[in-house]
């Protein structure tokens, strides 16, 4: 039974093919070392190969780590830090975005409209796939909705998800092992509500060597 192991079920639920082990251990916010080990034992076990990256081999046994790490969300609803962990598990393309999105590409140095009892997640995803995607998350009896935030009355868990659909290719970016909507889409969207992004606007400029008029006046009073 040593292999009922929670990053080892991570590990196989996670990972994609083609994946290095960097990607899947940022994926699962685990340490490469420790990932590194479990990928060691697990192709011992014939569960998976590596050849210029990681590889499922046994597709029987990753279905049962699924119906492992889906039935014990189901029972004990995840952390906030699980939130960014379980999408990885959908095997299907997104990118953080909204919020997300600054929270994302400050390195979670900034945080607004949500706390540690009421936290949506924010993601494109493909417009063909948002049947999957709220399939998935019922699966993980999480709470979704498409482009409106859920209303935390409704139910008892912490995290839920946003899903706003695209038409088109997602296009993403990885920062920190997260998957993330390109940095001037972000920017973007912060200018729109800029009066809510003052400060992020500010990091983002300072960091990435933007030239962004940021400052932490609000533009309301000298209208």
């Amino acid at each position: 039974m040593e292999y009922v192991d929670e990053t080892a079920a991570k590990i196989m639920v996670a990972a994609r093919p083609g994946d290095s082990i960097r990607r899947i251990a940022q994926k699962i916010d685990g340490s490469y070392s420790w990932v590194y080990d479990w990928i060691e034992r697990l192709e011992d076990a014939g569960f998976i190969r590596r050849e210029d990256g990681v590889y499922i081999k046994k597709y029987a046994v990753r279905d049962r780590y699924y119906d492992l790490v889906a039935a014990i969300s189901r029972a004990v609803p995840p952390s906030i830090d699980d939130g960014y962990v379980i999408p990885h598990f959908a095997g299907m393309p997104f990118a953080y975005t909204k919020i997300d999105a600054v929270y994302v590409w400050t390195h979670g140095g900034y945080q607004i409209a949500r706390g540690h009892d009421d936290y949506p997640i924010f993601i494109q995803v493909a417009d063909r796939d948002i049947g999957r995607w709220t399939a998935f998350f019922d699966e993980f009896g999480i709470p979704s909705r498409i482009e409106e935030r859920p209303d935390a009355t409704d139910y008892d868990a912490t995290v839920s998800y946003v899903l706003f659909p695209t038409s088109g290719e997602i296009t993403r970016e990885w920062v920190d092992g997260n998957p993330v909507i390109p940095l001037d889409e972000a920017i973007e969207h912060m200018l729109e509500y800029r009066v809510n992004y003052e400060p992020a606007l500010e990091m983002i400029a300072d960091e990435y060597d933007r030239d962004i008029d940021a400052s932490h006046e609000d533009p309301r009073l000298n209208a």
